[in-house]
């Protein structure tokens, strides 16, 4: 099949679509280099350029402790989902056992519960295990959960299986089969979990905000939520310029390390989302 290439007109959709999704980043990190006062008075100029909004904002809030709970959260917890999520949908894809249709069927239906909804019994099971602002909290719910199940059984069904057979014939065991012949072929859809799995476990809010209420536990994502009360804490009199600049400042740093996945990952990625969208 040849591929067409695209027009002026596709590419200058394309430019004004880049120039749409980057500047707001781009105005972003560009304000929080400036002076706290300058960012209100003249939001779209470039002058002085000072690194004050970010001092202050390590002063003000924990923002390395955050960090360091969200990488602790984000390798163990996704480490999990990565383990255990393929290995479900390895089960749902490829093998025959009773009620799969129906146990796949209870594993979709909890993907129509909305987030909320979870929140209180989870609360309440975490309190009567005494797991409260503690790790296990904020780890182990929805480590295994049924998006990423859905998406490792999509992604594995399509897999031949005169290639799993042959390895029977040869002697493999099962999660030899798995890892030797399944996990190679899904590499592009592995490469799309980790990242929405990133993203995910990066950008929670709700679940840690109800689960941690000491600073000790918070991840980055709560540790943000309150810098503006830090900030007109610490420094009475505090205006809303200083809160603006601190706040682009903590959101700069939040942002680089989801950026760094994204643009060395993005071709996985993006194999991955289109390996669904092919059959045959």
């Amino acid at each position: 099949m040849t591929q067409t290439r695209p027009g002026p007109v596709q590419y200058a959709v394309l430019v004004l679509l880049a120039i749409a999704f980057l500047y707001p980043i781009w105005w972003a990190v560009s304000s929080s280099l400036k002076p706290a006062a300058e960012i209100i008075a003249s939001p779209l100029s470039i002058g002085e350029l000072t690194l004050d909004n970010y001092r202050a904002m390590f002063a003000d809030v924990p923002i390395g402790t955050g960090f360091a709970n969200t990488a602790l959260v984000l390798v163990v917890k996704g480490a999990m989902t990565m383990f255990f999520c393929p290995l479900a949908g390895y089960a749902f894809a490829k093998y025959a056992f009773p009620g799969k249709n129906l146990l796949f069927g209870v594993v979709l239906l909890t993907l129509m519960l909305p987030t909320l909804v979870l929140i209180i019994p989870l609360l309440l099971e975490m309190s009567a295990l005494g797991w409260v602002n503690t790790y296990q909290a904020l780890i182990l719910p929805g480590s295994v959960d049924a998006f990423s199940i859905f998406w490792m059984r999509q992604t594995i069904a399509a897999i031949p299986d005169e290639l799993i057979d042959a390895g029977r014939v040869d002697g493999a065991g099962e999660f030899g089969i798995f890892a030797r012949v399944v996990l190679p072929v899904i590499r592009p859809g592995l490469a799309a979990l980790a990242v929405l799995t990133t993203m995910n476990i990066y950008n929670d809010f709700v679940w840690p905000v109800v689960a941690v209420n000491d600073t000790a536990h918070q991840t980055l994502q709560v540790v943000l939520s309150t810098l503006a009360q830090n900030v007109t804490g610490n420094r009475i009199g505090a205006d809303f310029a200083t809160v603006w600049g601190e706040l682009l400042a903590a959101g700069s740093i939040a942002l680089l390390p989801l950026l760094v996945i994204f643009v060395l990952l993005q071709r996985h990625f993006i194999n991955g989302i289109l390996a669904g969208s092919v059959k045959g």
